[in-house]
């Protein structure tokens, strides 16, 4: 699962990440609130923190602009903003939660899965011919047979389903998947599909997971 923190406090921003890596989510920080609406917008999140007082643009813009394209991913504000009529702003920007400071990281994570179970639950199954993933409850079938993935091999499926038609490249896919936005080997990625495929056991008639060479793959029933 990957969260966005946007906070400029250095040592917040590091705390968060740091606690929240060690609970498994994949994290990325944006210390002001111009770079964060962008990364926010390039990208798929499961969730974004979100501080109110932020340089270049403050939290409520930053809420209010990614809400006119984004209206499900789940946005939680923590700030020292903490008057009834503050929070209510915050709300009504399109916040689906709001955390004052200092705060409690036990709550905070609480609060984390309540979000992301609830968004979770809204989300429709993909299918690619005979596939069928299940985002709510993170599982696999062909042919109506679960299918054993790694979480990694389960993300990766997601992201190809979810594009289904488009061409992924190999940049795409390791940025989206693996949250890597430098330099990097990409060859990883023809193992993970190469997995993929045995596992899900296609025949040839079922290559549902093209390669294009030279470029990435693209998931496709034709």
């Amino acid at each position: 699962m990957k969260i966005l923190v946007v906070e400029d406090e250095t040592g917040i921003s590091k705390f968060l990440k740091q606690g929240l890596e060690e609970e498994h989510f994949e994290v990325t920080v944006a210390s002001d609130g111009k770079s964060g609406l962008k990364l926010a917008l390039s990208q798929p999140f499961d969730l974004l923190l979100l501080d109110w007082m932020l340089p270049g643009m403050n939290g409520i813009d930053v809420c209010t602009e990614f809400r006119k394209r984004n209206k499900t991913t789940p946005i939680i504000f923590l700030t020292a903003k903490d008057t009834i009529a503050e929070t209510i702003t915050g709300l009504k920007a399109g916040a689906n939660d709001y955390i004052k400071k200092p705060f409690s990281f036990d709550e905070l994570l609480e609060r984390i899965k309540v979000q992301l179970r609830s968004f979770e639950q809204e989300l429709p199954d993909l299918t690619l011919g005979t596939i069928t993933v299940s985002r709510q409850t993170h599982q696999v079938f062909n042919n109506g047979a679960e299918v054993q993935l790694t979480q990694k091999e389960f993300t990766l499926l997601e992201y190809l389903i979810a594009n289904k038609g488009k061409v992924c490249t190999r940049n795409q896919i390791i940025e989206e998947v693996w949250n890597i936005h430098f330099d990097y080997d990409t060859g990883v990625i023809d193992v993970f599909i190469n997995a993929l495929r045995k596992k899900l056991g296609l025949k040839k008639e079922e290559d549902y997971i093209k390669t294009i060479r030279g470029v990435g793959y693209i998931a496709n029933e034709t």
